[in-house]
């Protein structure tokens, strides 16, 4: 029930600050340079950014009452493993991000590295 919702917030916020965080990096490296629409997308981004958080509390709090009323009906040791689930999911989630943006990264280097070699043999 929740949990697909909270996967849904969690990976909203995730994309939600890494894109914010790519355009924060292109304004500091275009300064005063920087064109009206990249900080107007920043302050969307900043904006979209609280909404999803506002999101994610609401889901928290949703959680909270369906914890409490799975607490009556689960024994002890099944509330446990449900609670810990749902601790842990948001941690995964985030994890599988990471690790899926440092693949995206990995095969964007190796390509770039690909590229520049095969232009270093055409000079041989």
């Amino acid at each position: 029930l929740f949990v697909g919702d909270l996967d849904k917030v969690v990976n909203l916020l995730l994309s939600l600050s890494g894109r914010l965080a790519r355009v924060e990096t292109a304004l500091g490296s275009l300064g005063p340079h920087a064109p009206l629409a990249l900080r107007e997308k920043q302050q969307l981004l900043v904006a979209q950014l609280e909404d999803a958080k506002e999101l994610k509390e609401h889901v928290g709090r949703r959680e909270e009452a369906v914890g409490a009323m799975v607490a009556r009906y689960l024994p002890a040791e099944h509330l446990q493993d449900y609670q810990h689930f749902v601790k842990m999911k948001s941690a995964l989630i985030a994890e599988q991000r990471e690790l899926e943006e440092k693949i995206k990264l990995g095969q964007e280097q190796l390509r770039c590295l690909r590229e520049s070699l095969g232009q270093a043999s055409k000079g041989c």
